[in-house]
């Protein structure tokens, strides 16, 4: 028995040092992304990205963290994280101010910022506001500004309506108990509203407001010394994403609900498919510019205008040139 582990051991070492099992073993590359906000089943595509091996395949081991978008740029430009996801009106703001971040995923193709009315209530443009009282979670969302800017393009300014601002846990409940007469926040609590009996009427931002939710970020300096990482990288984004959208919505969701979120309430689980279902996978992961150049393309005249009408709006003090901070998928690598 002595001699069969001796024989045994040796041959195992013999195994580890031969050039083959080098290469088989060859550790995966360690990456920090750091998410916008808190950890939530929306995120389920990454999740779901490390639980079926996506990541593992193309070579790379992801640690997820979280923080507010701002934060998140400041570490990317710092190099502090090595990816970051966050919405795309804060990488526009980062870019104005010079950090030296590029976008090289546009996983969101719209924004998902949306006025949310009751359907009874007798409002169904921005023009009916007139009057009415309006929640946003803060003056310095990105709702806030959608506000803003819907009001202007209705003649209207934000003198003709009462503002206030409601907390992000209870900006539905408000609408729900008539304490509002309208919130503008995220399109997927139309669904929250809905389930909960509330017909709603639903004006999305990005109608008139051309923007992007979680887009994928890096530093120039990362993007110029491992582009071969950043390759593999956002190949597992899209591939993980791809995985949802043919048809493992449910799967996603149970990996997320299971592991990632597991506070979460699980009696949300058909809501949010719902929203997957009706919202992200058609029209946010989707594009008609992703169905001919892939998922996480990017729109230049889109992210353009974003940042012109930030910077019409004195969000920012001027508008950084897409090409700039904007990266073409397709061009990573070569």
């Amino acid at each position: 028995m002595n001699q069969f582990r001796v024989t045994t051991a040796a041959g195992l070492v013999a195994l580890i040092t031969s050039p083959l099992f080098a290469i088989t073993a060859e550790a995966a590359d360690k990456v920090v992304l750091q998410i916008d906000g808190a950890a939530a089943p929306f995120y389920a595509p990454l999740y779901a990205g490390v639980e079926k091996g996506i990541f593992e395949k193309n070579g790379i081991e992801v640690e997820f963290i979280y923080a507010p978008a701002a934060d998140i740029l400041t570490n990317i430009a710092a190099g502090n994280v090595d990816f970051g996801f966050p919405n795309g009106d804060a990488v526009v703001a980062a870019a104005a101010n010079g950090l030296p971040v590029k976008v090289v995923h546009t996983t969101y193709q719209r924004g998902i910022g949306a006025l949310l009315a009751k359907a009874d209530s007798g409002i169904k443009t921005y023009k009916d506001l007139k009057g009415k009282k309006i929640a946003v979670t803060s003056l310095a969302s990105p709702n806030y500004l959608q506000l803003q800017v819907g009001l202007k393009q209705a003649g209207l300014s934000i003198n003709d309506v009462s503002v206030e601002v409601v907390a992000t846990g209870a900006i539905v409940q408000s609408l729900q108990a008539g304490q509002v007469d309208a919130i503008v926040f995220s399109e997927l609590r139309k669904y929250n509203l809905e389930a909960g009996g509330t017909k709603v009427t639903m004006i999305l931002s990005n109608d008139f407001l051309p923007s992007f939710g979680n887009v994928v970020v890096t530093s120039d300096k990362e993007l110029a010394q491992n582009p071969d990482l950043v390759k593999r990288f956002t190949t597992a984004i899209t591939q993980s994403y791809q995985w949802v959208i043919d048809g493992h919505t449910s799967d996603a969701l149970d990996i997320s609900l299971e592991k990632y979120t597991p506070t979460w309430p699980k009696d949300q689980k058909g809501i949010l498919t719902t929203a997957f279902e009706q919202t992200f996978v058609p029209s946010v992961w989707q594009s008609p510019l992703t169905k001919e150049k892939g998922l996480g393309a990017a729109d230049f005249a889109g992210w353009q205008k974003n940042a012109d009408m930030l910077a019409e709006y004195k969000v920012i003090d001027s508008a950084p040139k897409a090409e700039d901070f904007v990266v073409d998928l397709s061009t990573i690598g070569q």
